[in-house]
């Protein structure tokens, strides 16, 4: 368990959070790689390999396509050169063909596309799930060339959100649909919420949750719950704007897999607890200070504790929310981004070869 002193020297981070922007702009804009890293923190942006070749027309074929119509990559994130498609007669044209691994297991027909595949033509593995939501992998080894996929270590890097520090905002593309983040530290009439719609005993969640109910009030909303969530656009978010605590448990706990959830409390103004990878790994989005780790406490009754208290202390709901007055925080558009982004990456590597994947040894943990 972090005891308050520890929490508190934590803070100190703050200082380094607040120059990470500066230190990072020319990391960012002469590198290529959207991981800003200093020290031993760090904040996570999608990354794509980097070549000489910035003007090539690629033809990207989306293999299982369920877009209606394609997204324009230039209009929506300055992406140029790229052409989405979904038409299967543009096969032989195609530079790369991405397919989503859920698509791929459960087609009827032509799971993947013919060989032998035009020369130079990359496949792309992509799937926004975890492991655990990602089955028969072993029986696609040895087909694809890329991967994209929320993890760190994948070929084609697409986090499901990352903060933007503010002095890098008329720097990057992205910035304009980031969401300002304020530091307010008002008081808020909800104390601990969840918003769950998948439910099962056996999740570590669920097990979590129902020991935590017994020391503390927990308001539940979604399709598991027993609040009606108001309706509208960001619903989730304006509702979190009630609330000083979101509990953002993810399904599963593996690397990197941190979703929506998060970034929902995030920009709500709602101090994130969260349950998932371990704390470093969440430190590679987000200040340290920024959210509460379950693991922080060695008993779910000190955790509840800790929230009665953070509830009834100014500085320290304060220490918990000061660092988002230098950052805003971008979600990513999932399905047109990641056509876009895979089409990126495939015009940065024309022209090189890459090796066929192991995916099992990969992703599985």
């Amino acid at each position: 368990m972090h005891s308050d002193l520890s929490l508190i020297k934590n803070s100190a981070f703050q200082g380094i959070y607040s120059l990470v922007g500066l230190a990072a702009v020319n990391f960012l804009l002469l590198s290529g790689f959207c991981l800003l890293e200093l020290s031993d923190v760090s904040n996570a942006e999608p990354s794509v390999p980097v070549s000489a070749d910035n003007n090539a027309e690629i033809l990207l074929l989306v293999w299982h396509y369920s877009v209606r119509r394609p997204r324009d990559c230039w209009e929506s994130f300055q992406i140029s050169g790229c052409t989405i498609t979904g038409d299967r007669s543009m096969y032989n044209k195609a530079d790369a063909v991405l397919m989503r691994h859920r698509s791929v297991i459960t087609a009827e027909e032509a799971p993947l596309p013919p060989e032998p595949r035009p020369p130079a033509q990359k496949w792309i593995w992509f799937d926004m799930e975890p492991p655990t939501k990602a089955p028969r992998l072993w029986e696609y080894e040895g087909i694809y060339n890329l991967t994209l996929n929320y993890r760190e270590d994948a070929d084609i890097f697409l986090p499901y959100g990352y903060l933007i520090p503010n002095i890098l905002l008329d720097k990057l593309t992205p910035a304009r649909f980031a969401h300002p983040l304020n530091s307010s530290s008002d008081p808020r009439p909800g104390f601990v919420v969840w918003v769950v719609s998948h439910w099962e005993d056996r999740l570590e969640r669920v097990h979590f949750y129902k020991h935590l109910k017994e020391f503390i009030k927990i308001d539940i909303f979604g399709q598991a719950g027993t609040s009606i969530l108001p309706k509208g656009k960001n619903n989730v978010i304006q509702m979190l704007r009630q609330y000083r605590f979101y509990l953002a448990f993810e399904n599963s706990q593996h690397t990197d897999y941190i979703t929506e959830k998060l970034w929902n409390a995030v920009i709500g103004g709602a101090i994130p607890v969260v349950l998932g990878p371990s704390r470093k790994n969440y430190e590679r989005f987000l200040p340290p200070e920024a959210f509460i780790h379950v693991d922080d406490f060695p008993t779910v009754q000190e955790l509840a504790q800790y929230l009665r208290k953070v509830r009834d202390s100014p500085s320290l709901i304060q220490m918990h929310l000061s660092w988002r007055k230098d950052y805003s925080v971008y979600m990513t558009l999932l399905w047109g981004e990641i056509f876009c982004t895979a089409c990126k990456a495939v015009r940065m590597r024309k022209g090189k070869i890459d090796v066929v994947k192991n995916l099992t040894a990969w992703f599985y943990p």
